[in-house]
């Protein structure tokens, strides 16, 4: 019994702390865009794509509908696509003529994740094509584009003097698995990075969300480019700790913009998870066993508590699980979802626990970060690098 009350104390304080201390992780705040800047500044965006033929015509339509005032510039990179995406990208640009330009990566070399390759391979076709745009637009080929996304963050970036700026786009969320697990996914990512610590100057804090990202040229230039994290799985957040330490950065939540990426069923957003949850610790076993102990006490064990402890243990437990539902109530108003989805967060943490075990056992077999038809994250065995 001491030890379950221990536990339910520990539990308790977790959240009290994520809560109340942890730089507003709960809140979900979108912010009004600043206000314009004098002169619209040339942009381009770079779209990787690999087998999108499913999403690619709305991705590319919505960024040649942007109401930008000044000029745009779209380079699409058709990463060995069987799937006929560059043409379906170019019948959805009839009418814009010179407007997007469509590439065709060259073969994948060693030491590069396929799509940091697509993106490098789509910079240099924009010093060709766009030698003058200060600002580089890197976003996915799933992503549609509100009409003034792009003017928005061109005015984050110019009002703030920033070098990145980066939005969480709202993720799609309508099959059953989508509704039980992409609140979530989101929620934990900003667990992991605080959007406030983010958006500190001084704080070292550093994460960005790849389908959405403004770069300042000067910046891509000043780390030596995407070739200075071409090996990472996780390259958004490794451009923006790469990135930060010479210029501020913001993250924030998209409004309007959305992705199209379907995840109808749970096998989907576990794969999704998998690829590179193993990374994110480093590939370190201890990191891992670190990662179960936590994710154990702070979602597993207050409804352990709650529905089979007695007496002070199960009253930590209920607060607990409280703190947790309440926390997660914002999270999921964000993606119109009901209020009563909340007390299950415990049941989808286990899911995500789940899939990053399964993470760091494809690692050890030499299969980790599979997207594609590719293995980008290669080991020998446990705790070999």
């Amino acid at each position: 019994m001491s030890l379950a009350i221990g536990i339910g104390a520990l539990a308790l304080a977790t959240w009290i702390y994520l809560v109340a201390f942890r730089a507003e992780v709960w809140r979900v705040r979108l912010d009004n865009p600043p206000m314009a800047p004098a002169v619209w500044p040339e942009v381009v965006a770079i779209v990787p794509a690999r087998d999108e033929a499913e999403t690619i015509g709305a991705a590319i339509g919505s960024l040649l509908s942007q109401d930008y005032g000044g000029r745009f510039t779209i380079v699409l990179v058709d990463d060995h696509s069987s799937d006929g995406t560059a043409e379906i990208a170019r019948h959805a640009a009839d009418g814009h003529a010179g407007r997007l330009h469509i590439i065709a990566a060259r073969p994948l070399p060693p030491g590069w994740t396929g799509k940091l390759w697509a993106v490098s391979e789509g910079l240099a076709a924009a010093e060709r094509v766009a030698p003058e745009a200060r600002h580089v637009l890197l976003t996915d080929a799933d992503i549609v584009h509100a009409p003034d996304n792009l003017a928005g963050l061109v005015a984050r970036v110019a009002a703030g003097g920033l070098d990145l700026a980066s939005l969480m786009v709202r993720l799609r969320c309508e099959s059953l698995a989508e509704r039980l697990l992409v609140p979530a996914f989101v929620f934990f990512f900003a667990m992991l990075y605080p959007f406030v610590r983010v958006n500190r100057d001084r704080d070292p804090t550093a994460a960005a969300a790849g389908g959405c990202m403004l770069v300042r040229r000067s910046a891509l230039a000043r780390i030596g480019g995407v070739r200075a994290i071409r090996d990472r799985l996780i390259d958004d957040c490794a451009l923006a700790a790469a990135i930060k330490p010479g210029g501020p950065i913001w993250l924030g939540l998209a409004d309007g913009t959305h992705s199209l990426r379907r995840y109808e069923r749970p096998a989907d957003i576990w794969a999704m998870v998998a690829r590179t949850a193993y990374t994110q610790l480093r590939h370190s076993p201890v990191l891992l066993l670190g990662c179960v102990l936590a994710m154990t006490v702070t979602y597993l064990a207050p409804p352990a508590l709650a529905l089979a402890a007695d007496g002070s243990a199960a009253g930590l437990g209920w607060a607990a699980w409280f703190a947790m539902s309440a926390s997660y109530l914002p999270m999921l108003h964000y993606y119109s979802r009901s209020p009563l989805w909340a007390p299950l967060l415990p049941m989808v943490a286990l899911f995500y626990l789940g899939a990053t075990l399964e993470s760091a056992r494809q690692h050890w077999r030499g299969r980790g970060g599979q997207w594609k038809g590719r293995a980008q994250a290669v080991s020998a065995g446990p705790g070999k690098p």
